[in-house]
């Protein structure tokens, strides 16, 4: 059994930062990749970035938002800089056992967080 628990959301004003982070407990090895997605209210889910050996990341937040994942593999953390309003939402972490299959779709990930929010004001 695998759990992803997420860390850090909450409220900031436009232009400001926050770090989350996504600790893996349980059978964690051989995670091929992690993700984060984020679901606004009346949206559909959407990637925002994904990290193997080199990182993914959504138009939207290219140049603002970095991942990063620790050394073991079990966390995995997304840098948000410059935050906006439209980055408004609640996000969540996945991770992927398999090889292969595409980083930005969440319907190849195997295991979610519960999420977490994260509130820009403007």
């Amino acid at each position: 059994q695998v759990q992803l628990v997420e860390s850090g959301g909450g409220l900031v004003q436009a232009g400001g930062s926050l770090r989350l982070s996504c600790a893996a407990s349980g059978r964690t090895f051989g995670f091929y990749a992690m993700g984060w997605f984020r679901q606004a209210p009346g949206k559909e889910r959407e990637f925002v970035a994904a990290i193997t050996s080199g990182g993914y990341y959504a138009d939207s937040v290219k140049g603002r938002f970095t991942i990063s994942r620790d050394n073991a593999g079990n966390t995995v953390y997304l840098q948000m800089n410059s935050l906006k309003p439209e980055d408004t939402a609640v996000y969540s972490c996945a991770a992927d056992r398999n090889l292969g299959g595409s980083v930005y779709s969440d319907g190849n990930y195997d295991y979610w967080g519960q999420g977490t929010q994260v509130t820009v004001s403007s």
